[in-house]
């Protein structure tokens, strides 16, 4: 698991690497050369929140109708065009999809493989 988000943007693809509050702060992040205004930066935090909130509630009924175990949750991507976000815990990352080693990625946002 990585221990920084210095860490996270050393990741194959990886352009921006943030850290967010369970009630959608920005606590911190760190950039290659994008970087982004203020609002986009405050907007991305509130979403991954709100996401991985809606995600754990899902994961927690999933588990109770369907005997899959989903919990607890670790982690979630969504890729669209060619980005792709990935969030384990409160930390994110916007990485380039064709560029990513998405086994390194996981490990380094939710831990090892068990």
């Amino acid at each position: 698991m990585a221990k920084s988000l210095d860490d996270l943007l050393k990741l194959k693809g990886v352009i921006i690497a943030g850290e967010f509050s369970s009630d959608g702060k920005l606590v911190d992040y760190r950039a290659h050369t994008t970087h982004l205004p203020q609002d986009v930066l405050d907007l991305t935090a509130q979403f991954a929140a709100a996401v991985t909130q809606l995600l754990g509630a899902l994961a927690a009924a999933h588990t109770k109708i369907s005997g899959f175990n989903w919990l607890p949750e670790k982690g979630w991507a969504y890729s669209g065009g060619d980005m792709t976000v990935a969030v384990g815990d409160h930390r994110g990352v916007f990485v380039k999809t064709a560029e990513a080693d998405f086994n390194q990625l996981f490990e380094a946002l939710v831990g090892p493989r068990c």
